[in-house]
């Protein structure tokens, strides 16, 4: 019986001598990994040299932070861990802004980062860093791994703590004579055992009770949907829930997809560019059901005013957020779709017709969300863009976006009717993430249409990685809206900093003849007729296709809940502006 016919069988496999790189690659392969995301240096070189010997595709990054992105948005897309990998030193070090996204989003990854010798650790080696105590505050846990035989544990307990509890990344940093040296490699032996650590948290009997007098009782009740929903597989529960108790839902940008884009119960997106009614409602309903979601100040806006009649009942993995940033009237502390099935036999069927009709009322004119305020007038706005390519692909790609005004027009004119069909950066917002995401969201899920909605400022600091989607011949098509500034941060400067645009403006290069010298084919839109003939010859086109879509530079994004504000106020479109 050979080796792999035998880990099939589930045969327990006798202990052998491996090197520590072996062994790497020996635990990535039993824990199904398909895809690796690195860069390799001197420091992992041990790691590299072997690979070949193992059932996994490297996907070789052009920068450190793009394979973590890459990983990442491989994790959001497939629904496992991602894997990055990289050298010591600066390879370690480009790696963690990668990481802190994924750790404020809840992404499951594992980053393996080569070290140098334990014999150096300390002296100022060429490259060393300590990249253990650098991601520190920004991993679920990491490990110096200083000896061949403590590989294999410290990579199993990686995977167990990444995708328990609330998902997240651990880094595992091996020393190179680690790598080097051998050991004898038992997998049964290294079962992870992590002491205090079990994240198997279950609501208590009196806790659902009083949940449910709170939900039978409400009048006015909305439902807060947030990543967790998604991460927890809770989709189908969760539209049960709403749809038995007919109780509204509204969305945080994470939790965009989780529900239905079409469906009637179905408000919108909550928060900072929230919808207006959505944010309205919020604030004048009597319960918020808040499922996997933490209060992020981007939706509450001010907390002292955030829905103050309220009773609040909050479904979280994670008891350190609960009462946190909003104290609520119930913590119910365990995974969303356990929750749910213990609240969904005692919920009593309720129409709320005349809150429903209230929020219609809130709504007014702007149902479906129409594209209020962009008529044709032979100017192409973000919005126009945005709401054709939504209409060009049927609402079925699987959306990548970066970070700026482009993100937010996104989740109000692109209406998604799947889960994990919207992959973005939430919590720490960095430019640039959306090109390799969207790499790593093509390879777990190959048969996906995948769009990277990116600004022209964010795609430039990664389009590096136009190489590594030629290079692996992966089909990602880019949508750029191009406004020749840094739009987002303009806007700020609009708003509250007397429109002094200093350092905002872009000189960009012809991003049609940086496609082409990446061997990508590229269009340029500068009107709207163009945006749905540009979608349908990037789909009909076998590679990836790069469109740049000229849009007006000084449009805003409406309505914007500014610092300081309660949620519920907004900074309206000006009247002047309402019939272009």
């Amino acid at each position: 019986m050979t080796r792999t016919s035998a880990r099939a069988s589930g045969r327990r496999l006798e202990p052998r001598m491996l090197t520590g790189a072996q062994i790497v690659l020996e635990c990535l392969t039993r824990e199904r990994v398909s895809h690796v995301f690195g860069y390799p240096g001197g420091a992992i070189l041990p790691v590299y040299d072997v690979m070949p010997a193992y059932p996994i595709h490297h996907v070789l990054a052009r920068h450190e932070q793009g394979a973590v992105h890459m990983a990442d948005g491989f994790a959001r897309a497939g629904g496992g861990v991602g894997v990055a990998m990289a050298t010591s030193g600066p390879g370690a070090t480009n790696m963690v802004t990668g990481i802190a996204t994924a750790m404020m989003d809840s992404s499951p990854l594992v980053c393996i980062t080569g070290q140098v010798s334990s014999s150096l650790i300390g002296s100022d080696a060429f490259q060393e860093t300590d990249i253990t105590g650098v991601t520190l505050p920004i991993t679920k846990h990491n490990y110096l791994v200083t000896e061949a035989d403590e590989i294999a544990p410290a990579l199993r307990e990686a995977f167990y703590i990444a995708r328990s509890g609330r998902p997240g990344p651990v880094l595992v940093d091996i020393t190179k004579d680690a790598q080097q040296g051998s050991c004898s490699f038992d997998w049964e032996a290294a079962e992870p055992k992590p002491p205090g650590y079990r994240p198997d948290h279950r609501p208590r009997a009196a806790e659902v009770r009083h949940a449910l007098d709170l939900i039978n009782g409400s009048a006015r009740p909305v439902i807060l949907l947030g990543h967790g929903v998604i991460l927890g597989e809770a989709e189908n529960l969760v539209k049960a829930f709403a749809e038995r108790t007919t109780i509204p839902v509204a969305m945080t940008l994470l939790g965009i997809g989780a529900f239905p884009g079409s469906h009637p119960l179905n408000l919108g997106m909550m928060g900072l560019h929230g919808e207006a009614w959505v944010n309205e409602a919020v604030q004048q309903a009597d319960l918020l059901i808040a499922l996997g979601m933490r209060f992020d100040d981007r939706v509450t806006g001010k907390l002292a005013e955030f829905a103050p009649g309220a009773r609040k009942i909050h479904v979280e993995i994670d008891p350190a957020e609960v009462n946190k940033n909003v104290p609520v009237d119930v913590g119910l502390i365990g995974d969303v779709r356990d929750v749910l099935e213990a609240l969904l036999p005692g919920v009593t069927p309720n129409d709320h017709a005349a809150w429903l009709a209230h929020i219609d009322g809130l709504r007014g004119h702007a149902t479906a969300r129409s594209i209020q305020g962009f008529d044709d007038d032979g100017h192409l706005y973000a919005a126009h863009a945005i709401h054709d390519l939504w209409q060009a692909t049927r609402g079925r790609a699987l959306v990548v976006t970066d970070v700026g005004q482009h993100q937010m027009w996104e989740a109000q004119y692109y209406r998604h009717e799947s889960t994990r069909s919207l992959i973005t950066s939430g919590g720490l917002g960095p430019m640039g993430f959306a090109v390799p995401a969207a790499i790593g969201a093509k390879l777990a899920r190959p048969d996906a249409d995948v769009w990277a909605i990116v600004g022209d400022g964010g795609f430039q600091m990664t389009m590096a990685e136009l190489g590594t989607m030629v290079q692996e011949g992966v089909k990602v098509n880019i949508a750029i809206i191009n406004n020749g500034c840094l739009g987002m941060v303009r806007q700020l400067q609009e708003f509250f900093y007397g429109a002094r645009y200093h350092a905002t403006p872009l000189v960009n290069p012809d991003f049609v003849t940086l496609a082409s010298a990446y061997g990508i084919r590229g269009i340029r839109v500068t009107e709207r007729a163009g945006v749905a003939a540009a979608v349908a010859a990037a789909a009909a086109h076998d590679g990836p296709v790069l469109l740049d879509i000229r849009v007006e530079s000084g449009d805003a994004v409406y309505p914007m809940v500014a610092a300081g504000a309660g949620l519920d106020q907004m900074i309206r479109r000006p009247a002047q502006e309402a019939t272009r």
